[in-house]
């Protein structure tokens, strides 16, 4: 079973996906929260595998606790969600280290697809959040020399769709690959780039002109 919290300031909302993940059969909500004053506490005592991080909340907003949490649990993992589309915020969480970035209009269906895809090594995003990604991307990398790290054609190729947002299956399909191959590349591709995640190589591909 996948555990999973949920950090929203919405209680609807809280209560809302908390019966989604709790309805689907992989996976269980094991807490709620409007915000993350004591998200490194929580976190610690509910030991989750997913957290679904809302961005804009008191006190102590949801890029705050996705970097404590990075800090201190560095093996949990965060998809974040917001009512905007931000290029400063979603680029400060992918940066941060968040594994997925979702609008909050995205069905209840799509986010459980997207705590799945985390889970498997993807990078989710909803697709207007992956079109602003490649608009940072294509504005960082008008100008200067690209930097080299050494990947492959192959690697090269399955970055740059990690880039658009694609899952590791949508990645397979597209390269006409297992998923096993994917992820064998992905593992090259992080250890070349010294990072431990999709989002983390996206950000690193953006910031060095990679693709």
């Amino acid at each position: 079973m996948i555990k999973v919290v949920v950090y929203d300031d919405n209680i609807g909302r809280l209560e809302g996906l908390e019966l989604f993940i709790n309805q689907a059969p992989d996976m269980r909500c094991v807490g709620t929260f409007e915000n993350c004053r004591d998200v490194v506490n929580q976190v610690d005592k509910l030991r989750p595998d997913v957290v679904l991080m809302d961005i804009d909340m008191p006190e102590v907003n949801g890029i705050e606790g996705l970097k404590l949490i990075r800090q201190y649990f560095p093996n949990v993992l965060i998809v974040m969600q917001t009512v905007f589309e931000e290029e400063e915020k979603i680029f400060e969480a992918i940066r941060s280290g968040a594994h997925g970035y979702f609008l909050k209009k995205t069905s209840p269906q799509k986010l459980i697809e997207g705590i799945r895809d985390a889970m498997e090594g993807g990078a989710p995003m909803t697709a207007t959040v992956a079109r602003k990604v490649l608009e940072i991307f294509k504005t960082q990398s008008s100008s200067g020399a690209k930097a080299q790290f050494h990947l492959t054609s192959r690697e090269l190729e399955i970055l740059a769709y990690l880039v658009k947002g694609l899952s590791y299956k949508m990645i397979a399909d597209s390269c006409n690959i297992t998923w096993h191959t994917v992820n064998f590349h992905c593992k090259n591709i992080y250890e070349k780039l010294h990072v431990h995640s999709a989002t983390e190589a996206v950000a690193k591909a953006i910031e060095n002109k990679i693709v």
